[in-house]
């Protein structure tokens, strides 16, 4: 396909491990039900909506079992399987969902033996090519939970590794454990909390993966968001990640939605460029 019809490609590419990636990823949270729980109200407008994301040059699409929960990694399977080539699929293990309204960790490593083993069959694959562990267990050693991992990517089951939601000294102390080729903390324009984990990984050359890269709408509220977008005639959502990309060259942006607009709104922002005086405006605190 052409550039033309493959927009979110225009951001360029990104290693990830040993494997190379558009920088502008897809994020399928939103393809379950409403909080991210259940079906979504219309299966095929989903599976729909995960083909049209490759089409339009998404080649890294992150999910997690604790999606729906369940439910992105079958509809995925549904609308893509057999995989085309080029393709990379992210999961994560590590949440568990007793309800709509809870995210619980769970780090103990048989339930993280179950969680890859549920993956692979839901994903309908021999190996999963990244893996993610979701958040730290309190509960549970990080050592017990991240080397139930590594056995696992010894095994076979697992090609990459990353974690999520970690603070710089889990960050360290994972890197001592395993190979860690990406990151996947909370950044985005209104919320930079996180700015030493980016800067560890900028140094490292290890991905770092915003989730809600939107601030789930907030961003688009944001006054100097606003401005620049009207400034350059595009759309706040397009300005937010074209700022996450412009922010560092380790920045992988996933941008999810349920709308078909809506994605391919997101995926033209890879071709937006921000001048200096952009940048400088939306960076201003």
């Amino acid at each position: 396909m052409s550039d033309l019809t493959r927009p979110a490609a225009a951001a360029g590419t990104l290693r990830l491990g040993d494997l190379t990636v558009n920088r502008m990823g897809f994020g399928a949270m939103r393809v379950a039900g409403p909080d991210i729980w259940g079906e979504p109200k219309d299966r095929a407008a989903m599976r729909r909506l995960l083909a049209r994301a490759f089409e339009l040059g998404h080649n890294f699409f992150d999910t997690a079992d604790s999606y729906g929960p369940d439910v992105s990694e079958i509809l995925i399977a549904e609308a893509l399987h057999p995989y085309p080539a080029g393709l990379v699929i992210g999961t994560k293990g590590g949440l568990t969902r007793p309800n709509r309204h809870r995210w619980d960790e769970n780090g103990r490593p048989e339930h993280l033996r179950r969680a890859v083993d549920g993956s692979l069959q839901r994903l309908r694959l021999k190996r999963i090519d990244h893996y993610q562990f979701h958040a730290p267990d309190p509960k549970v050693p990080y050592a017990e939970s991240l080397g139930a991992l590594v056995e696992l990517q010894r095994a076979g089951k697992i090609r990459l590794l990353g974690v999520s939601n970690v603070s710089l000294r889990e960050l360290e102390h994972a890197r001592r454990i395993a190979t860690i080729v990406s990151v996947q903390n909370q950044y985005n324009i209104e919320n930079r909390k996180d700015k030493d984990v980016l800067a560890a990984c900028e140094k490292a050359g290890i991905a770092f993966i915003p989730w809600f890269p939107l601030d789930a709408g907030r961003a688009l509220r944001s006054g100097k968001v606003r401005r620049v977008a009207a400034r350059l005639g595009a759309t706040p959502a397009q300005v937010a990640i074209a700022w996450l990309l412009a922010r560092s060259p380790v920045m992988l942006p996933i941008p999810g939605t349920g709308s078909i607009a809506h994605l391919e709104e997101n995926a033209a922002a890879a071709k937006l460029k921000l001048t200096a005086e952009d940048l400088a405006d939306l960076n201003e605190k």
